[in-house]
């Protein structure tokens, strides 16, 4: 008799523990899910709505869909031919903190840029907004015959803060890369094919010195705005994206 109880005792507890577990792995897929559906899509192969351009009303004709990718269909120019103005935002909602996924590649010598906390008015998006820099670090000196900084570089924070070059995996032009911009007000990263490149704080004694003495020095509305617009650069380049994600934070 003894024996029956201890035997249906342990059936017990191992049913229990067989629930448990269940009920704790359905939580977990929950979360997993909620954290899935928290991402907005500002593109996903198949659509454009809420994109226009900078002080437009129209998305511009050379920013169109192919094989399910965003692409700024253009000729290729050198630096010193580049015309550019063909910016464009996902004007739907604006972000403060966030956190931004994106898929990208560009063709030899190509360059271009992710911006963020855009307001429009009568400046260029690149005076007023920070920029994740996307370029071919491999050809575009180059093609170009010129010279960049690490600044200037592909994962960097445009003209502020460099990429740690120890973690910075740079692929060749017309190849993949996955990028991430998360914003808080504590702390700002860059990621470059899972990769973190650089990190700092905005609006920090740093920042605002980096500002003063840099090239924004003569911008003044640089980086002030808190909230505002996500932007995509018209470098005279062609680019390919796709796969673009926000998530709020």
């Amino acid at each position: 008799m003894k024996q029956l109880i201890s035997i249906l005792a342990i059936t017990i507890m191992l049913f229990s523990c067989k629930q448990n577990k269940k009920a704790e792995q359905e939580v977990t897929e929950q979360k997993t899910e909620m954290q899935t559906d928290d991402w907005i899509h500002l593109f996903d192969g198949s659509s454009l709505d809420g994109w226009r351009a900078y002080n437009g009303d129209a998305l511009p004709p050379s920013w169109v869909i192919k094989d399910g990718e965003l692409t700024f269909d253009t000729e290729k120019r050198l630096e010193a031919d580049r015309k550019g103005g063909k910016d464009i935002i996902y004007a739907a909602e604006e972000f403060d903190n966030f956190e931004l996924y994106w898929e990208w590649k560009i063709p030899e010598g190509g360059n271009s840029g992710m911006m963020y906390h855009i307001q429009e008015g009568d400046w260029s998006p690149y005076e007023v907004s920070p920029e994740y820099q996307m370029l071919d670090d491999l050809k575009w000196e180059e093609i170009n015959d010129a010279t960049l900084e690490e600044w200037q570089k592909t994962g960097a924070d445009y003209a502020m803060y460099m990429p740690d070059l120890s973690q910075k995996i740079v692929k060749p032009a017309m190849e993949w890369n996955t990028s991430r911009i998360i914003f808080t007000t504590e702390k700002v990263e860059h990621w470059l094919n899972g990769k973190k490149l650089l990190e700092f704080v905005p609006w920090s004694e740093d920042w605002e010195t980096r500002k003063k003495s840099g090239k924004w020095k003569d911008f003044p509305k640089y980086g002030t705005f808190k909230s505002g617009y996500i932007a995509i650069q018209d470098h005279d380049s062609p680019l390919w994206l796709r796969n673009i994600k926000v998530k709020k934070l």
